[in-house]
């Protein structure tokens, strides 16, 4: 089997239904309503602004969940973990995945696992490299990774989801070693500015333009610009920096909820 297109429904921050070749793939599961507030540690709280624009009820049935980190609940909030037992296969960073336990996978940067299910096209799922914020910052953040996945029919290269993190030089591996077709970019721009001043946690415009000139893919998708009060960069500044370069793709925006159909 192969497949040449994918359909992404965007739930909401970090939050991304991926269909493609009869799988059904969920990022970063967050389905609890707005108004919450979450402590992330040293200091650090944020309070979630909007919905899910799909009710963790209605998501329907699941093949695989990819979770670039467990440990913040704007990447995995109490409802997103109650979908995890129903889906075929967790995958996430080792710490991660011996927290959640069960058969849930752990992968380390460059590391491979396969998904393969009958009258499926098989996927490759890659860890990729994260920093979840400055150097020096792992012991207070944890591990994250982002995602890479290839399958066979893909005409323009890999889909890739960074997962959140700033751009360094780990990140800047990732076009030395994938053809990325569409990418998936986490931006933001998070910061804490009470705790660390103007240290960010995740890529704000500049990076993520930066980011798609190294490379160089047919799509880009933003997501995790909205919905969390720690989130410094929404969809207008994101839109102004991308606009004013002539050298790469418009992003790509996805109606919340609605799904789109984009080829790969």
């Amino acid at each position: 089997m192969t497949a040449s297109e994918i359909t992404l429904t965007h739930v909401g921050g970090p939050t991304l239904l991926i269909e493609v070749g009869g799988w059904r793939i969920l990022t970063d599961p967050t389905f609890d309503p707005s108004g919450g507030r979450y402590f992330f540690g040293w200091g650090t709280y944020s309070r979630k602004l909007a919905a899910p624009a799909v009710a963790a009820a209605d998501i329907g049935p699941l093949d695989a969940v990819l979770v670039s980190h467990d440990h913040h609940e704007d990447n995995l909030d109490g409802e997103g973990r109650k979908l995890l037992p129903g889906a075929g296969t967790v995958i996430t960073t080792v710490p991660g995945a011996g927290r959640l336990g069960g058969s849930t996978v752990g992968l380390v940067p460059w590391q491979t696992t396969t998904l393969e299910a009958p009258g499926k096209v098989p996927i490759e799922v890659t860890a990729t490299p994260c920093r979840h914020g400055p150097p020096g910052s792992k012991p207070i953040v944890g591990h994250v990774i982002g995602f890479a996945l290839r399958w066979e029919g893909q005409e323009h290269g890999v889909l890739w989801i960074s997962g959140d993190t700033v751009l360094y030089d780990g990140v800047r591996e990732v076009p030395s070693r994938l053809d990325v077709g569409t990418a998936v970019l986490h931006l933001g721009g998070v910061t804490f500015p009470w705790l660390s001043g103007p240290l960010r946690y995740t890529m704000n415009a500049a990076e993520g333009l930066e980011m798609t000139r190294l490379l160089r893919p047919r799509t880009v998708v933003p997501i995790h610009y909205e919905g969390w009060k720690h989130f410094r960069q929404g969809r207008p500044a994101i839109e102004r920096t991308f606009g004013a370069a002539s050298d790469v793709p418009a992003p790509t925006w996805l109606a919340h909820g609605t799904p789109a159909t984009i080829a790969v």
